[in-house]
């Protein structure tokens, strides 16, 4: 008798991660492997409270719809799976929902917390001698899962911040007045998001001007000179800066303190505009500060044609590999040409991914700190390539009904 399988989605939002959910459920309503496919709703959370959605029926029409569609399809949670030693019921209670819904083949969607979740559920199925096989597909704006050259959602994201940081420099030219512009990016402990800023430049733009990321220490003085040295050369400074920015002592610009989430990660806010208090109160030019924040994690309308096909074809192939039997696994991508752009999709044991995390390399951040290299362009442009056609009602984008996600 056929298996079925469950799908799930995790963590933040991406403008890619559905494109990885109708890339399994292609897989599978393809496949000769399984019978059913069902959605368990807010992650790992759904399976705990019996919350799922038959996706065996999805249309293709569906299929392409979810794939350029935001956020996420299957909701999320950010549920930390406890130690096996000290939460053996919730895992027991897990597999019990596996057990009973006659599960061969678990897949999670999501970025660095999940594939923790998945290699937990990988090692419990192992202890216990279980043949259920686990899948982690990934995800994240923050591109800082390691093993792969990137994570599906970045390419959006970045595309959305380029963009962004270009059409803020159209506006700032305007006016021939001396101005800074501080642009807060996400990214608390790596820079790729704050990085992908520098495409906004052109032949006749270097804006963003100065560029800094949490890779490097931050020096306030430091920071005060770099933009006094530009004023009088550019009058309008355009800054882009990671919100994880820290001095030589580790504490973030951000706040003396940061309240941390489940997982331990800090939460910051705040950096853009406690560095345009400090330009106001030791320059005094007219400077102002955007945040931008979870804008980009859902702009589908900005989405990279790229980075949708790379996700669709990362959940896809994660059915073909669990169908050949493996398990304990993320999908990945790497790289082989930058130009042509060309990569491969294979797996790697998630063991080595999960609470790991890839910063940006110190050799593609100039010496000063304060600008990225020519190598991390080369890295970033192919990713943000290509146009997507949405689907528009009374001039809105068009998106599937998600009324299962509200109460």
């Amino acid at each position: 008798m056929k298996k079925n399988c469950i799908v799930a989605q995790s963590g933040g939002p991406t403008v890619a991660i559905n494109a990885s959910l109708a890339g399994v459920i292609d897989g599978v309503i393809k496949s000769e492997k399984f019978d059913k496919i069902y959605g368990s709703v807010h992650g790992i959370q759904g399976v705990l409270k019996n919350n799922f959605l038959d996706l065996t029926d999805s249309s293709e029409l569906f299929i392409k719809e979810l794939t350029y569609s935001p956020a996420m399809y299957l909701g999320s949670c950010r549920f930390k799976l406890p130690d096996m030693e000290t939460g053996i019921d919730t895992y027991e209670a897990i597999f019990k929902t596996f057990a009973d819904m006659n599960v061969g083949a678990f897949f999670y969607i999501g970025g660095n917390d999940s594939m923790d979740t998945v290699d937990k559920l990988s090692q419990y199925a192992k202890n216990k001698g279980i043949d259920i096989l686990i899948a982690g597909v990934p995800k994240t704006i923050d591109n800082d899962l390691v093993v792969t050259d990137h994570t599906p959602g970045f390419g959006s994201a970045a595309k959305y911040i380029a963009t962004s940081m270009r059409e803020m420099a159209y506006d700032t030219y305007i006016y021939d007045i001396e101005s800074v512009l501080i642009v807060e990016i996400m990214g608390r402990d790596a820079g790729w998001l704050t990085a992908a800023s520098a495409l906004a430049r052109t032949e006749f733009s270097e804006a963003p001007h100065l560029i800094y990321l949490p890779e490097t220490n931050f020096d306030e003085q430091k920071f005060i000179a770099d933009i006094k040295e530009l004023l009088p050369v550019k009058k309008n400074v355009i800054v882009a800066v990671s919100e994880g920015i820290h001095d030589a002592k580790g504490n973030y610009i951000s706040a003396t303190s940061a309240v941390a989430d489940k997982f331990g990660h800090a939460q910051l806010s705040g950096t853009g505009k406690y560095l345009e208090n400090l330009v106001s109160r030791e320059i005094g030019v007219k400077v102002r500060s955007v945040e931008i924040n979870v804008l980009q994690r859902s702009a589908a309308h900005m989405a990279s044609k790229t980075d949708l096909e790379e996700a669709f074809l990362l959940g896809k192939m994660a059915v073909k590999f669990v169908e050949e039997g493996n398990s304990e696994f993320m999908t990945i991508l790497t790289r082989t040409s930058n130009s042509p752009y060309q990569y491969e999709i294979s797996h790697s044991p998630v063991t080595h991914i999960a609470n790991k995390a890839k910063s940006v390399p110190r050799e593609w951040i100039n010496e000063a700190g304060n600008d990225v290299t020519e190598e991390m362009l080369t890295y970033l442009t192919p990713l943000v390539e290509g146009e997507i056609q949405l689907n528009y009602s009374n001039g809105l984008p068009s998106y599937p009904d998600i009324s299962h996600l509200i109460p």
